[in-house]
């Protein structure tokens, strides 16, 4: 507990600076955590790191986080998922050259992590752009949802919801973290009205359909961990795991963000 608590410390103290001042340092923050996802799922796969295959996923994954005015190199009218494509292609094309010691399996896992995690991250740095407020609203729902699932999982949890795949977690836990999320995060969008688009009723719909999406996003990362027989799917925050365990839920709540409008 006390080095989960120091690591927490040390990141917030990065993070929330960062998160503050927004712009170009913050897009940097959210880059290299991008490049750091991409590596977890490299040796969740069990690849090298350090390797062809490895660098072009690296390459693909900051295609998708970089903002547009950093591609000045592209032909006009050519978008992040243009290159992003071309990155792919030169995964395929790989697989070639090392005669299929790094296969088409390996590259489709590489791919789709690298959509899965790069989108998400993308989304980030559009909520962030959106406004500070935007983003911390995205914030309060996995934090909350969170909480308020352990809390009440452990106070009163009898019901898995998912033995097969996170046995710790609740039906009871679930329902309490959702509704804690409800009732906090609804309290912040009441006083902080003026920065979202849809009235009061909805965005109280909206943070509970989010809040539920960032619990299959956490289920989904546990799902990830037992079929690569991983506990966490990193090291570099001592006592949480990687970025993908810290931002799993982020990754889900995000999208629907963007998709609903928000952002």
């Amino acid at each position: 507990m006390k080095q989960r608590v120091t690591t927490a410390i040390i990141a917030l103290i990065i993070f929330i600076p960062l998160l503050i001042i927004g712009g170009t340092p913050f897009n940097i923050l959210v880059v290299a955590m991008g490049i750091v996802a991409m590596t977890e799922f490299v040796s969740m796969k069990k690849l090298f790191v350090v390797s062809p295959a490895a660098f072009i996923s690296y390459f693909a994954i900051a295609s998708l986080l970089v903002p547009r005015t950093w591609l000045k190199f592209l032909p006009k009218g050519e978008s992040y998922m243009d290159l992003f494509f071309v990155f792919l292609l030169c995964l395929l094309a790989f697989s070639v050259i090392s005669k299929n010691m790094f296969n088409f399996d390996d590259a489709g896992a590489l791919v789709l992590g690298a959509v899965y995690a790069g989108f998400g991250l993308h989304f980030m740095i559009q909520a962030r752009t959106e406004s500070l407020w935007m983003l911390l609203y995205a914030l309060l729902i996995v934090w909350t949802t969170d909480s308020g699932a352990y809390l009440i999982g452990r106070k009163i949890g009898k019901h898995k919801l998912t033995p097969k795949i996170s046995p710790n977690k609740t039906w009871e836990g679930s329902i309490g973290g959702t509704l804690a999320a409800v009732v906090i995060v609804g309290a912040y969008v009441f006083f902080m009205k003026p920065y979202f688009k849809y009235n009061f009723a909805l965005m109280l719909i909206l943070t509970l359909v989010f809040s539920i999406g960032g619990q299959f996003g956490d289920l989904i990362e546990s799902a990830f961990k037992r079929h690569y027989g991983v506990k966490d799917s990193g090291k570099i925050l001592p006592g949480h795991g990687g970025i993908l365990d810290r931002f799993d839920s982020l990754l889900f709540v995000l999208p629907l963000m963007h998709f609903a409008g928000l952002i």
